[in-house]
């Protein structure tokens, strides 16, 4: 495994668990746009992204993560490879990843900077860039929708942005669906922008499908 993915999930699970043991910290860490803007705590952008609300939310970010981020960090570096740019695979894992966490955060900023009851947590924006990623990287990997149904990648990553779509429409959750789609939709954007035969792989996948 990849140190910078190793390190992304070490130091993730370390510091859940530890705000997990007394909620004051998870409490100074956590995404509050009010504090961001009235307070100027604007680290609270990059340190929600290392918290979560209990084990069942940790885990599922840090599963899809190590599942996916791997594959994802060579692809990139390898795309990188082709075109003759000079960056190191990792650094541009590291600009997919945090950049998704912070793209993820602007819906969030923008409705509730002045809500000062309202707070969020999670990598799940980044985890999204990440796992977009990676469909468009391997369009015909087989996934499995509700770890039930196979599908190519495609297709997934389709009904993904169909169902948070539908489910951030709909609202009545405490889930920040906003967060996963435009963390999604930045990790779309960063992988065309990156790898220039990611156009070339989608339509393929399409064509062998339909």
């Amino acid at each position: 495994m990849q140190g910078i993915l190793t390190l992304l999930l070490l130091s993730t699970g370390a510091i859940s668990w530890w705000c997990l043991q007394d909620p004051s910290r998870k409490e100074r860490l956590m995404l509050k746009p009010y504090a961001v803007k009235h307070n100027n705590e604007w680290y609270r952008i990059l340190t929600h992204g290392f918290i979560h609300a209990d084990t069942t939310h940790l885990f599922f970010n840090l599963f899809v993560l190590w599942q996916f981020g791997g594959a994802v960090e060579n692809r990139l570096a390898a795309g990188q490879a082709e075109q003759g740019i000079a960056l190191p695979g990792n650094y541009t894992f590291l600009m997919l990843y945090f950049g998704g966490l912070l793209i993820a955060s602007i819906p969030a900023m923008y409705k509730h900077n002045d809500n000062p009851g309202y707070a969020s947590l999670g990598a799940s924006g980044a985890v999204s860039a990440v796992l977009m990623a990676y469909i468009l990287c391997f369009p015909t990997a087989k996934l499995l929708l509700f770890f039930i149904v196979p599908m190519p990648a495609f297709l997934a990553g389709a009904l993904f942005f169909a169902y948070e779509s539908y489910m951030n429409r709909a609202g009545g959750t405490r889930i920040a669906h906003d967060a996963h789609l435009w963390g999604a939709a930045y990790g779309v954007a960063f992988t065309f922008a990156s790898d220039s035969g990611t156009m070339e792989r989608l339509l393929s996948a399409i064509q062998m499908v339909f």
